[in-house]
């Protein structure tokens, strides 16, 4: 009776200029992942962490609508970039090298050299952490990262309905698979607070937390329905850097301390 083969090893490239790299991860899109993340970045940076926020969404790049930011990056010797840096944070998207409204019409390989370059050829410097904000889903992108670079954690966002924590535990079983960490899970949209001071979970209730516990995975915290962090992406400023003592900073503030706990 033959053997199965040993599974495939992974040769796993950190990224350099950075102390620690951390995955924002959706399995569902329109769950809020990239508003999320960018104010996760900020939050970490009221901490006193030095941060780089990269893009990897290369289809659907958010970063230069989130930071109001469209400057090209430079290169040193025609080869490395040299990331853009806006609010102290070096930044990097596939949005700041193409105009916003030409579409990557990409096949799975081309996508895979993007994100190689932007993770190998970035000249990241002096930083505690990189947070790289994913595209929704468990496809390439997903797979060339959890595969082929060193992660030092990935954090799960995903709204409180029953269709989209479907996806979040394929999301999970994904990077078990593959042996990234995941620090925890964060609800998002999880209430509305009305004129009236009463919180509605339009979204449903619980299902977020509920599913860290099925897979004994950390639930980081609740963030709401906010009409001041929609505000704050539209302009360009993330709440959390220009409002860091609001309410809902605040609230990304102690999620930000849980997983700084968890890697430093």
């Amino acid at each position: 009776m033959s053997k199965k083969p040993p599974p495939k090893q992974f040769v796993k490239t950190p990224i350099n200029g950075t102390k620690f790299t951390l995955l924002v991860s959706s399995a569902k899109g329109g769950v809020g992942k990239s508003t999320v993340a960018v104010n996760l970045a900020f939050a970490l940076q009221n901490l006193g962490l030095k941060i780089g926020i990269l893009d990897a969404d290369v289809y659907g790049p958010s970063l230069p609508k989130l930071i109001n930011l469209n400057e090209k990056p430079k290169t040193e010797d025609g080869k490395a970039i040299v990331p853009v840096e806006k609010f102290n944070a070096q930044c990097m998207s596939m949005g700041f090298l193409v105009d916003e409204q030409t579409p990557m019409i990409w096949r799975g390989p081309m996508v895979i050299s993007a994100i190689k370059t932007m993770t190998q050829k970035v000249l990241w410097k002096d930083r505690d952490v990189i947070i790289i904000d994913m595209p929704p889903g468990t496809g390439d992108t997903q797979l060339t990262f959890a595969q082929e670079v060193k992660v030092d954690g990935a954090i799960i966002v995903s709204t409180p309905q029953d269709l989209a924590l479907l996806d979040v535990k394929r999301g999970i079983q994904m990077f078990d698979k593959t042996g990234v960490k995941i620090l925890g899970l964060i609800d998002n949209m999880s209430f509305f607070k009305g004129d009236d001071g009463k919180e509605y979970k339009i979204f449903g209730e619980g299902g977020v937390e509920k599913t860290a516990k099925e897979f004994s995975k950390e639930f980081l915290g609740h963030i709401p329905l906010n009409q001041d962090l929609r505000n704050s992406a539209d302009i360009g400023d993330p709440l959390t850097h220009s409002q860091p003592e609001h309410e809902v900073s605040k609230l990304f503030k102690n999620i930000a301390e849980k997983i700084k706990l968890s890697f430093l």
